[in-house]
């Protein structure tokens, strides 16, 4: 088996990290999310919210969706991407793994063996999921889809100069198979590719 990366880009409440977590199972490697924001953190000395999910109110969940290092200025936004891009780097020189968002698909581009995946779903999917399965309220859920989906687009504009969907070698819709089949067709992919 060679070393691998997959990337995974999705829109939100496509149940991209739910899938990402079975592949990682699947495939015995790990994936990285948030632990890449917390390296940051740390690297860069700033703080990151440590309150548990049940005291975390749908206000400051939806502000750290939006904002996961908080409100910064362009020169700081600069940076935190670029200790981004030295943690993503640094993890797929260790080991095989899934990496998602943070425009992993264009920092790893010149990786030899990689596959960028792109998570998708209709608009009432994904209200439904973030309802169910997020337990969110359907007004919230609305407003964190358009403008989770319109923050990660700007992001990937700004540091890849180019959209969410674009350069990607698989894109997926939840809705055919739902979260567990979508992670077992995406993982056969991967041993397909990349398994002797």
């Amino acid at each position: 088996m060679k070393k691998y990366i997959v990337t995974i880009t999705r829109q939100f409440g496509s149940m991209g990290r739910p899938i990402a977590r079975k592949m990682s199972e699947i495939l015995g490697i790990e994936y990285y999310d948030r632990d890449i924001v917390d390296a940051t953190a740390k690297k860069m000395n700033l703080p990151v919210s440590t309150v548990s999910d049940e005291e975390e109110t749908a206000k400051n969940e939806f502000f750290n969706f939006l904002f996961p290092l908080g409100i910064e200025s362009a020169e700081r936004k600069d940076k935190i991407f670029q200790v981004q891009r030295s943690i993503i780097t640094e993890l797929a020189e260790k080991e095989s793994c899934i990496v998602i968002g943070r425009c992993s698909d264009y920092i790893l581009k010149d990786h030899p063996n990689l596959i960028n995946v792109y998570i998708y779903a209709s608009y009432e999917y994904r209200l439904e999921r973030c309802v169910k399965d997020l337990n969110m309220q359907p007004e919230l859920a609305a407003k964190m889809i358009t403008d989770v989906d319109k923050a990660r687009e700007k992001y990937h504009w700004k540091y890849a100069k180019y959209g969410c969907m674009d350069n990607k070698d698989i894109m997926i819709n939840t809705e055919l198979f739902g979260v567990e089949k979508t992670a077992e067709v995406l993982a056969n992919i991967v041993k397909e590719k990349f398994y002797d």
